[in-house]
């Protein structure tokens, strides 16, 4: 890890269950059956799952983590290598395992190959035979006795035969929770951008490990894969996603399952970091992608990722060259709605740029969450409208009351006597003054005027 990271600190984690097997038996299935909800992208294609997948699951009063995993084979073929990694991972920090197998398959050499791997592990492995849809196939189940891991558990985690079942042995399974002391709830931070902009690198920069499968290859992230982590003692969740492409080049299914996790990730956070590829400058895409932020409402951080590519290190403090100005300004001009949203310089490979990068996110989301007093907010308003009033065929806009309404994204309503003579310049006018008192770096802002009858007594 270079020396100009800081390794984020580990959070206190449930016991955790994984779901390990070869490609295509159904874990992804499963993974979406406990935790009860559809978060893992499920294609009868193998390899579909490349990161490992965390979620919170509960059965019976019982917390725990559950953790998707991607096919565990020893086939060479690209990214597998990083695959195993990832579930070799997963694997380490187990307490119950789920081995699945595939009865409509029968026993195959990899279910073999990956007993052998599961063996020496110091944790229960339930072995779990998956596609038994019916009573038929559940007598299929008897073959995987040679597997040497006791009594297999015929479900179909299709139709949820059997899942109820296997649950009830999991939890009885898992340790007794250590007692710790409660969190307040993580700031939320999603990482979006076109494919192959360094969205998975920029994760594994900032937690200082391997988190996420990197590759040249676009779309090797399919997942929105959320990472639980501290950065100065501030609890978050790290959520790498799929690249997104323009509507019109969505091609089948899996990418337009990735794509919708990407955006729904989007709409969950509460700062989105948007990565851009420096090497190639700022794209009608990377715009794209930064709108469906500010269409969110979301705090907003840009990240000029291979800088090193624009400006190669020379050793020496890293300043705000010309070069950065410059791109800022771009940056600024091509996307005027989220000019409010800071830039910052990264390399995630050379690990450059990263302490200054999570800095701007903590401040983003502190503007995200800044409450304006009413007094001070009345005043800024009935400044602004008697320095530059507004008159619309002869009549005069008249704001009576402004109050902050909400946070994250902070809210003004102003009470006037007609709304409609609001025009598009006259709110921005409003956005530039309350910014120059309050600058919100990294915030929206939002205006909602409202007619004054429309105001509780």
């Amino acid at each position: 890890m270079p020396e100009s990271v800081t390794m984020s600190e580990p959070v206190a984690r449930l016991p955790t269950v994984v779901i390990a097997g070869r490609p295509n038996v159904g874990k992804s299935t499963l993974f979406n059956r406990i935790v009860g909800r559809r978060i893992a992208v499920v294609e009868d294609t193998p390899g579909i799952t490349r990161d490992r997948l965390y979620a919170e699951a509960d059965w019976r009063g019982r917390r725990f983590t559950v953790v998707d995993t991607g096919g565990l084979t020893t086939e060479p073929e690209v990214l597998w290598e990083q695959i195993r990694l990832q579930a070799t991972i997963a694997l380490q920090e187990a307490d119950v395992v789920l081995f699945l197998v595939d009865a409509c398959d029968g026993l195959c050499p990899a279910d073999r190959e990956l007993a052998d791997e599961l063996r020496p592990l110091k944790v229960p492995v339930l072995l779990v035979v998956n596609k038994a849809d019916n009573p038929r196939r559940e007598e299929y189940a008897d073959e995987f006795y040679a597997l040497g891991f006791g009594e297999p558990r015929p479900i179909s985690s299709l139709h949820g035969r059997g899942v109820a079942d296997l649950l009830d042995e999991v939890v009885d399974l898992l340790p007794t929770p250590e007692p710790v002391p409660e969190e307040p709830e993580p700031i939320s931070l999603a990482i979006l951008g076109r494919p192959n902009v360094g969205k998975s690198s920029l994760l594994n920069a900032i937690l200082g490990q391997p988190r996420a499968i990197v590759s040249d290859i676009p779309g090797t992230t399919r997942d929105a894969v959320d990472t639980p982590f501290a950065w100065r003692g501030e609890p978050l969740t790290l959520v790498d996603t799929a690249g997104l492409r323009r509507p019109g080049k969505v091609q089948g299914s899996v990418e337009y399952y990735m794509a919708l996790r990407a955006t729904r990730a989007a709409e969950r956070a509460d700062i989105c970091v948007v990565v851009i590829d420096a090497s190639e400058g700022f794209t009608d895409g990377d715009k794209r992608v930064g709108s469906i932020a500010y269409e969110a409402k979301k705090a907003l951080v840009w990240v000029a990722n291979k800088w090193d590519e624009v400006e190669p290190p020379d050793g020496r403090p890293t300043k705000r060259s010309q070069a950065k100005r410059d791109f800022a300004r771009t940056v600024q001009r091509d996307a005027p709605e989220q000019a409010f949203a800071p830039i910052c310089f990264t390399s995630a490979t050379r690990g450059t740029g990263i302490e200054a990068l999570m800095d701007t996110c903590i401040e983003a989301y502190e503007n995200y969450s800044f409450r304006i007093t009413t007094g001070v907010l009345n005043r800024i308003i009935h400044d602004a409208t008697f320095e530059r009033p507004l008159t619309v065929k002869g009549r005069a806009l008249k704001a009576y009351y402004a109050t902050m309404t909400r946070t994250r994204p902070p809210t003004i309503a102003v009470f006037v006597n007609d709304p409609k003579l609001v025009h598009f310049s006259y709110r921005r006018y409003l956005h530039n003054r309350l910014r120059k008192e309050y600058p919100l770096e990294g915030s929206p802002l939002v205006l909602d005027f409202r007619a004054s009858h429309q105001r509780k007594p």
